[in-house]
Parts: C-alpha cells; structure tokens; sequence
C-alpha cells in the first residue's frame, strides 16, 4: 500500500511539507494524533489543524490522500461493531451503569486487498473490534458526517426493537452512547 506522495492535491502538499514523503508515513502519523473530537468534521483539514481526530476524520483523511495519489484499492468502511467492556474498556462503567451488555457503534476504517487498517490510535488493531464487526459499507469521505449518523441512528433503533427488554428510547440510547465516547476520550 506504500506510494510515494505526489504533490497532486491539498492534503498531499500538506503532508509533503510536513516531511511526510509516502503514504505510509501519512497513516503511521495520522495514528499516532490523539482521539479527539473534532470541531467541523466538514473541514478536510481540521485532524491536521486540530492534531487529533476520531476515526471518521482520520480514515477520511487517510482515503482523500489515497485518491489523490491514485492509490487504487483503498477503500473507506463505515462498520458497525458491538462495543463492549472486553473491547472497549474504557466504557465498562457506563454500560454498568445503564445495565448493558453491549452498545453498537458505528465505526470507520481503510480497507486494502480485503484486509482491514485502522489508524484510530496508536494502539488499535483490528483485532479489537473485527470479532464484534455485524454490519459493514463502503462509504466516501464526505459521509462521515450526516449520512454516518442517520445510519447508526437507524442501526441503533432497529436494535432497540429487536432487544425489547431494553427500555431506553432512540434518543436515550443515542444519549448513553453519547456518555461512552466521551469516556474513550479520557
């Protein structure tokens, strides 16, 4: 998957005058910025200007760079994981809390030859969600943001009437959902 960068589009030159000179070095530092919330997920940029991303800014980040340099084959994945305290540690307590086993979470990734890359953070395999993985789309960089919501929205309410024991409303659920990434922030 290693390509040297063309200075052929914005993110590209960004990178190069960085010292960033190939695709890999640009995953490899797109992975080591902190987990964060970005501001204006709209703004290419805003992982670069904000130094940290989630993994819809990073991953789109990542496949935009790809498309520049006509790396073929790069695709970005919108897949829907069961998040859980074995998983996902850091939300033990909230899923304790509301009584939950589990919280589906709709997560972005790079797929490459079939096999799948995640830059999240420094620490993330695929390992660590690909066993719970029960959904997954192909999405372009402009759908991280209203189209990635509405459809975790609807996953999350699918669930919700397929797990009738849980009493929590839509916008309950999106609320404790709300509570766990605030905590994978910490």
């Amino acid at each position: 998957m290693n390509t040297i960068l063309q200075n052929t589009g914005k993110i590209s030159s960004y990178f190069i005058e960085m010292g960033i000179s190939d695709f890999e070095e640009a995953c490899e530092f797109v992975k080591n910025l902190p987990y964060k919330r970005n501001f204006n997920k709209e703004n290419i940029f805003c992982i670069l200007e904000e130094e940290g991303g989630t993994c819809s800014t990073k991953h789109a980040l990542l496949k935009r760079v790809a498309d520049e340099n006509k790396i073929l084959g790069v695709i970005l994945m919108l897949g829907i994981f069961k998040m859980n305290s074995q998983n996902t540690p850091k939300i033990a307590k909230i899923l304790q809390k509301y009584d939950l086993r589990e919280m589906p979470e709709a997560h972005n990734y790079l797929k490459f030859k079939n096999e799948i890359h995640d830059f999240t953070t420094r620490n993330c395999k695929p390992d660590d969600f690909i066993h719970d993985l029960v959904q997954e789309i192909e999405i372009q960089p402009d759908q991280i943001t209203h189209f990635k919501v509405e459809y975790h929205k609807k996953f999350l309410g699918n669930y919700l009437y397929k797990n009738p024991h849980l009493k929590y409303s839509p916008e309950e659920f999106w609320q404790i959902r709300e509570e766990c990434i605030v905590a994978l922030q910490q």
